[in-house]
């Protein structure tokens, strides 16, 4: 194994000059791997929904092992962080729709040092044989610590959720979104080891057999793997099947405000509760066996409301089935994000209250903090959230549901606790109209789907403004509506109950690929001093 000093990858260094650079050439030179990071970073965010270009992950992570591969550590934690704001500057750029540039700069400021951390793991990985496997499971490891932290973590693109139209998508099947990710970032960095190792082989002939099967394994493997893990995705009735009605009413205006109007919210749902009523009646359309509300469907409490209590139980009635309806409700002194299950003849028979909630939008961490900067960000949140404890399944006519309200969506523990405690059917209520018509309901919708191949459940979408969906087990979306309009769905389903190998063996694929990075990261400690190559395979 040949040992050298260098800190730069040898095959990928220019040809030799007869004449020496000016100084603005050498510094033209030095932009490149930046815009190049930059530029990957933002070919990275075209991949993700709502476009349905998945395969630019791969090219975007290519030319990202490219950037990295050799540098110092300064170089990487620099680069690594372009790259992350190229990513995640767009992808993001909706949590400043109503609040402004501030929250949103500032969210992707701190995300961004994740990214940058990883860089800096994968350029000292780089340096080892089969670098592209340990280089995916830093990756991993750092979507899994951003999971986390700080305030609870916010998993908003992870690899997984852009690849919900990409061939990839089975292997949610087999080990949820870090096994998922992982064989997208893996195939990345492969092909670009191919690439590099076959300009080498044209130049010298001189490459070592067992780098180059591992560049091309980095390749076929998850091709392979993906292509098998089909046999784990069926649309197939389990446990029968039932017939679900999405009710979408859609807001009186789109904002932050979109609910200051007393009680219109919830009459809009009322009111096309009974149109979807009339519907079955005449004939139309088929008659639901339950009804799915929105998360804040309810934009008062019908607890303490004898009017909302009123319209919500006249909807019930009207359709002859139960209602699980979102209300924000307030509780011993606690406020709460309520799913509540309706039950024409008995009223209200039993609640979930959402466990992952949202920091900035249902609480403040830092609230003291942030009313020196800023008092109007503050007075957006005036009473914080609680967050439940139990997962909520709701009985519904014959059918098992499981709730995961909205951002919980984004969280494997939230929606595999559910599918554990007995869910046939997942229900994703969700309030997108703070953010009007941004990529984040397309980029939720796509979170969904891939839940639905993870759990091998159907999943229904409910949205108060847009997009609601029905999603067969296999991620297909059946039934959609528009943003900002008033509607409902209606389609027979499959009911499931067996576990794929990702329920089954939840957190544990993720602590295997943690545990891999770490191996790739104190190897690479340990083959010697910055810039040290641990062998050129």
């Amino acid at each position: 194994m040949t040992v050298t000093a260098t800190s730069v990858d040898e095959s990928d260094a220019p040809t030799p000059r007869t004449a020496p650079e000016s100084r603005t050439a050498r510094s033209l030179r030095r932009l490149v791997p930046a815009a190049a990071a930059a530029l990957s970073g933002v070919l990275l965010y075209v991949s993700f929904p709502p476009r349905t270009l998945w395969w630019l992950a791969l090219p975007a992570f290519a030319v990202f092992g490219w950037v990295l591969r050799g540098r110092s550590w300064r170089a990487a934690l620099g680069l690594g962080y372009v790259f992350g704001l190229g990513f995640l500057l767009p992808l993001l750029v909706w949590t400043g729709v109503e609040v402004g540039p501030g929250p949103w700069l500032a969210l992707v400021v701190i995300e961004a040092i994740f990214v940058a951390l990883v860089g800096l793991g994968v350029a000292a990985v780089s340096r080892l044989p089969g670098w592209p496997v340990w280089a995916a499971a830093v990756w991993i490891a750092g979507e899994a610590a951003r999971a986390r932290v700080p305030f609870h973590g916010f998993p908003w693109g992870k690899i997984a959720f852009g690849q919900a139209d990409g061939v990839f998508l089975p292997l949610a099947a087999v080990g949820g979104t870090p096994v998922l990710g992982f064989a997208v970032v893996l195939c990345g960095f492969g092909l670009y080891d191919v690439v590099r190792l076959g300009r080498k082989a044209r130049r010298t002939r001189a490459v070592r057999r067992g780098g180059a099967a591992v560049a091309l394994l980095s390749v076929a493997v998850p091709l392979i793997g993906a292509f098998a893990a089909r046999s784990l995705v069926s649309d197939r009735a389990e446990d029968g099947t039932t017939t679900v009605a999405v009710v979408q009413g859609n807001v009186p205006r789109a904002g932050l405000d979109f609910n200051s109007q007393r009680r219109a919210v919830l009459d809009y749902h009322a009111r096309e509760t009974e149109r979807l009523a009339a519907e079955v009646e005449a004939g139309k359309v088929a008659k639901p066996d339950f009804v799915l509300w929105p998360e804040n469907s309810s934009d008062i409490d019908p607890f303490a409301n004898p009017d909302a209590y009123a319209v919500i139980d006249g909807a019930a009635k009207s359709i002859g089935v139960p209602i699980s309806v979102g209300g924000v409700v307030e509780r011993d002194g606690k406020l709460l994000n309520e799913q509540i299950l309706w039950d024409p003849q008995k009223g209200p028979v039993d609640t979930y209250d959402k466990r992952q909630i949202q920091p900035f939008g249902e609480y403040l961490p830092l609230r003291s903090v942030l009313d020196m900067i800023n008092e109007s960000w503050t007075s957006m949140v005036r009473q914080d959230f609680s967050r439940g404890s139990e997962p909520g399944v709701f009985a519904m006519d014959g059918a098992t549901v499981g709730l995961v309200t909205c951002y919980e969506a984004a969280f494997d523990w939230a929606v595999r606790s559910e599918v554990v405690d007995g869910a046939q059917l997942i229900s994703v209520p969700s309030n997108n109209a703070t953010f009007d018509r941004s990529e984040m309901t397309y980029q939720q919708l796509a979170m969904s789907r891939v839940r639905a191949v993870e759990h091998s459940r159907t999943v229904a979408v409910p949205v108060t403004s847009g997009v609601s969906a029905i999603i067969m087990p296999d991620g297909t979306i059946t039934r959609r509506t528009g943003m900002f309009v008033a509607d409902s769905l209606v389609q027979e389903v499959p009911l499931r109950s067996s576990q794929t190998p990702a329920t089954r063996f939840g957190i544990l694929p993720e602590i295997a690929l943690v545990l891999v990075a770490a191996g790739g990261l104190g190897w690479a400690i340990a083959t010697g001093a910055r810039g040290r190559r641990a062998g050129d395979v």
